[in-house]
């Protein structure tokens, strides 16, 4: 489990607050003290790691530079210990209600618990607050009951009977990782899958039963889930299957919250950057999943996430202090880390 960090309230001015305690603003934290800024952190949630920990914290991460693959609660784990290198200040469980700009280099962050001082904001609250994509039919009362919408912990799988519905990574992650703990059977409403290509193709040659063209029409059960009629979409054929448990990996709506209201410009449920990431409000930057590139479209990756936060980091360091360098050298060249 990651560590929980908290701290109590504090009067003074940090250097750069961060929004957000998944990957992106993990890392943007830690740029932020390898550049000597004073650094506080806010996230809603009780635990830092953002997705790698709520939502799948058994599922292999195979796209993390230096890792061929790696747990992503273990992932979450090393980020944080990363982060947390230069004694930042930590506040879990508690949602950024409010962001001011009430000087040149003074922002007001206003949270349940108070009132905090920055003089620079970055923001990184992935695709903000997300509640899983449901099917057309009423399925509420066997959640917790054999219905699943991700995986804490895959022993709750083992010699159980699997079916899981989605045509993305997550279907085809969880099928590959759950093919040797369970059986499985994978649907997919269309003839293709939107998953990377590499892992399609290795889900269409293991062991579990795939198929193409197929929805769930009705899901049987005294009480818990017991099988379920999936019928070809083109055919209208029906196939009954008897399952233990229902995964449903049909993606995330994603709520940007609180920060639709704090005068960004916005394209959709994305923040804005320009070239520096930096909003439309000078001194609040952005970056991960929740922004949207000039002119380009965003790839949305840890990877991609944490190279974005270390860009706006060094410009919020300039920001902050005009007379510092962005560059910010090589973090080989020190020697007090």
């Amino acid at each position: 489990m990651v560590p929980l960090y908290s701290a109590h309230m504090s009067q003074q001015t940090y250097d750069i607050a961060v929004i957000g305690g998944g990957p992106t603003g993990l890392f943007g934290l830690f740029y932020a003290g390898l550049r000597g800024m004073k650094a506080i952190l806010f996230d809603s949630l009780p635990e830092l790691g953002g997705q790698l920990t709520t939502l799948y914290p058994e599922k292999l991460v195979y796209d993390m530079p230096g890792f061929p693959e790696i747990l992503a609660r273990d992932l979450a784990a090393a980020m944080v210990k990363q982060a947390t290198r230069f004694n930042p200040d930590i506040h879990t469980s508690e949602q950024v209600q409010k962001v001011e700009k009430i000087g040149e280099r003074d922002f007001r962050l206003t949270t349940p618990r108070g009132t905090y001082s920055a003089r620079s904001v970055l923001v990184a609250g992935g695709v903000g607050s997300f509640t899983p994509k449901k099917l057309a039919i009423n399925l509420d009362h066997y959640e917790g009951k054999g219905l699943y919408y991700f995986v804490k912990d895959t022993s709750e799988f083992r010699n159980r009977r699997v079916l899981i519905v989605g045509g993305g990574d997550s279907a085809l992650d969880w099928a590959l990782h759950l093919e040797h703990v369970c059986q499985v059977n994978l649907i997919h409403r269309r003839g293709e899958f939107r998953g990377h290509e590499e892992s399609a193709k290795k889900v269409l040659a293991s062991t579990c039963t795939v198929r193409l063209f197929h929805e769930v029409k009705e899901v049987h059960g005294n009480g818990r889930v017991e099988a379920v009629t999936i019928f070809d979409n083109r055919t209208k054929a029906e196939t009954r299957l008897d399952v233990d448990a229902l995964l449903l990996n049909l993606g995330f709506a994603a709520n940007l919250g609180p920060i639709k209201d704090w005068g960004l410009e916005l394209a959709g449920k994305s923040i804005k950057v320009d070239g520096h990431f930096q909003t439309n409000i000078p001194g609040i930057f952005a970056a991960g999943d929740i922004i949207e590139y000039p002119d380009r479209e965003n790839i949305t990756l840890i990877a991609t996430g944490a190279a974005d936060a270390a860009v706006a980091v060094n410009y919020a360091k300039a920001y902050i202090d005009p007379g510092a360098k962005v560059t910010p050298g090589h973090s080989s060249g020190r020697t007090d880390l």
